[in-house]
């Protein structure tokens, strides 16, 4: 189920950016100018066992259908839509942090691709739908 899941949110989501992965579950610290990330799956962190940050580009038009985690996420780009939130299109410097559980789903609007950076605060999984 869990391998079906990210086979779903990998077609969805057009290209991976990053550097190598890091194993630890601290903040290490890192400075990189887009520039110079490499589009693979996972920035920092290791997602399947602590926090972890990625960079993901989704094409236009794509949709991440309502989905939770147990982990908090943070993330920066695209229209974003929470349980009890008004949808938002969080343009350059935009900002939303989906807390453990809340259901959420995020659009890729326009004609270009939507560069997303995405943080979780702990080991990463998905549960799709809104149920809570």
């Amino acid at each position: 189920m869990k391998q079906q899941t990210n086979r779903t949110l990998a077609a969805c989501v057009a290209v991976f950016i990053g550097g190598a992965a890091l194993a630890e579950d601290r903040a290490t610290g890192a400075i990189k100018p887009l520039s110079s990330v490499k589009f693979s799956p996972v920035e920092s962190g290791d997602p399947t066992t602590g926090r972890s940050t990625l960079i993901l580009k989704a094409f236009p038009g794509c949709v991440v259908p309502w989905h939770f985690h147990t982990a908090e996420e943070q993330l920066i780009a695209v229209l974003a839509e929470m349980t009890d939130h008004p949808p938002t299109r969080l343009g350059p410097g935009g900002f939303a942090i989906m807390g453990s559980r809340m259901p959420h789903q995020f659009t890729c609007q326009g004609k270009s691709a939507c560069l997303m950076v995405v943080a979780f605060d702990r080991a990463y999984d998905i549960f799709w739908g809104k149920g809570g």
